[in-house]
C-alpha cells in the first residue's frame, strides 16, 4: 500500500485509524481523508496530523455518494486501497430519519465500488462493518463469521445492506474486498451522544444520565486501537472476498457500565459515588433494543495472531482521563458555533474543498 483513501476519517473510529497509521504503523506513504463533516464528525481531532504530515496526510470535505470526486480522487492520487469508515452510525437517529443512513450507508458504499470498477478494478477495498448485522443474541452464544445477518434496527438494516452490496461487487465483478464486523468501539474522539462519552461528560457536568430500560442490555466492548490494529492486519494480510468479525472479549450490561465509569471517577475525585449515582435516569426503552452483542475472535487469532491488547479496566480508565481533559473539544464539536465555522470554512466553497490537493 502506497496511497490510501480513508472515508469518514474524522469520524471516531476514522480519526483514530489514521493517528495509528502515522503514529503507530509508521506509514509512508499518502492518506487522503474524505469526510463529509456532518455533526458527529471534526476536522478539528486531525489538525496536528495535518500539521506534523503536511506532504503524507490530505483533508478532503465532500461526499462519498458524489462519483465524478471519488473517481477524480481515486486517479489523483493513484489511490491502491480504500478503508470506509464513512457511515451514519446512531441508532436512535435512524429510527426518526432513515435517509441520511441509505445515503451514507448503502448509496456511498455502492459508490466507491463503482469508482474502483470505472478507475481500477484490482483496488483494494475494505467495508468497516458492525456487529449489529447480527441482530440480537440471548444469553449465551457468539457471533462469528457464519452468522446469518439479522438486523432489527434500521440502522443496522444499512449497514448490512452495504455489506451484502460489498459482496456482490466481489462475486459480479471480482472487485478486491474484505468485510470486518466489530463490536461496540470505546476511546478518545468518540462523539458525545454514544454511551461512554455522554456518561463521562454527565457526570462532570451534573447532568442526567439517561438509562434505557432497566439497563440490564448487555454490549461487548473494544477500546478503538485495538480496532484499528485488526483492521490494519486484515487489509494488509485478509483474503479477498472474505469477512471477519473482530470481538473485544468483554461484556458488560449498561448498568454496570455506567457504574463502574462512576466509581473509577470517583477515586479520582471527579465525583462522589452518591453524586452521581443519583443523575441516573431510566428512561423508555429504545425501540427493537437488542438484548446482547458478543463476538467471537477465533478466525482473528486463527489467521492474524490478533487479540485486544488494552484491558477493558485499562483502557476505560485512559477514555475518562482523555475526556477529562479534553472538555473543550467536546464543547467545540457539540457547539452550533462550530457548524456555522463549518459553514463557513467548507460548506460555502462547492462540493468538494481539498487541503493540500496543489501538492499531491
Amino acid at each position: 500500500m502506497k496511497n490510501i483513501l480513508v472515508t469518514g476519517g474524522c469520524g471516531f473510529i476514522g480519526n483514530n485509524f489514521i493517528r495509528r497509521l502515522f503514529e503507530h504503523y509508521k506509514f509512508d506513504g499518502v492518506v487522503v481523508n474524505i469526510d463529509r463533516l456532518t455533526y458527529p464528525n471534526s476536522i478539528i481531532g486531525l489538525q496536528d496530523i495535518a500539521q506534523q504530515y503536511p506532504d503524507q496526510y490530505h483533508f478532503v470535505h465532500g461526499n462519498i455518494t458524489d462519483f465524478n470526486l471519488i473517481t477524480s480522487l481515486l486517479q489523483d492520487y493513484k489511490i491502491d486501497t480504500i478503508i470506509n469508515f464513512a457511515a451514519e452510525s446512531h441508532v436512535d437517529k435512524s429510527l426518526y430519519n432513515l435517509s441520511p443512513f441509505i445515503d451514507s450507508n448503502i448509496v456511498g458504499t455502492i459508490t466507491l465500488l463503482d469508482a474502483i470498477r470505472k478507475v481500477d478494478i484490482n483496488i483494494r477495498f475494505h467495508q468497516v462493518s458492525t456487529d449489529e448485522c447480527w441482530g440480537s443474541l440471548g444469553a449465551i452464544g457468539y457471533f462469528n463469521e457464519s452468522s446469518p445477518y439479522k438486523p432489527r434496527n434500521p440502522y443496522a438494516a444499512s449497514k448490512a445492506s452495504a455489506d451484502l452490496f460489498v459482496q456482490a461487487y466481489y462475486h459480479t465483478y471480482n472487485c478486491a474486498v474484505t468485510v470486518s464486523n466489530c463490536s461496540n468501539n470505546y476511546g478518545p474522539y468518540q462523539f458525545p451522544e454514544k454511551l461512554i462519552p455522554l456518561v463521562i461528560l454527565r457526570i462532570l457536568q451534573q447532568q442526567e444520565i439517561p438509562i434505557y430500560g432497566t439497563g440490564t442490555n448487555i454490549r461487548e466492548w473494544i477500546y478503538v486501537n485495538d480496532h484499528c490494529d485488526a483492521i490494519w492486519k486484515i487489509v494488509n494480510d485478509g483474503k479477498i472476498g472474505l469477512s471477519y468479525a473482530i470481538g473485544g472479549g468483554y461484556e458488560i450490561d449498561n448498568i454496570s457500565l455506567v457504574n463502574r465509569i462512576i466509581a473509577i471517577m470517583a477515586k479520582f475525585g471527579y465525583t462522589t459515588i452518591e453524586k452521581a449515582t443519583s443523575l441516573i435516569t431510566f428512561i423508555s426503552d429504545r425501540l427493537g433494543h437488542d438484548f446482547r452483542y458478543a463476538v467471537s475472535r477465533k478466525q482473528m487469532l486463527y489467521n492474524f495472531s490478533w487479540e485486544p491488547q488494552v484491558s477493558f479496566s485499562q483502557g476505560l480508565a485512559d477514555t475518562i482521563k482523555w475526556y477529562v481533559e479534553h472538555q473543550e473539544w467536546c464543547q467545540k464539536v457539540m457547539s452550533s458555533e462550530y457548524e456555522e465555522w463549518i459553514k463557513l470554512n467548507y460548506m460555502n466553497r462547492g462540493n468538494a474543498h481539498v487541503e493540500n490537493h496543489s501538492s499531491k
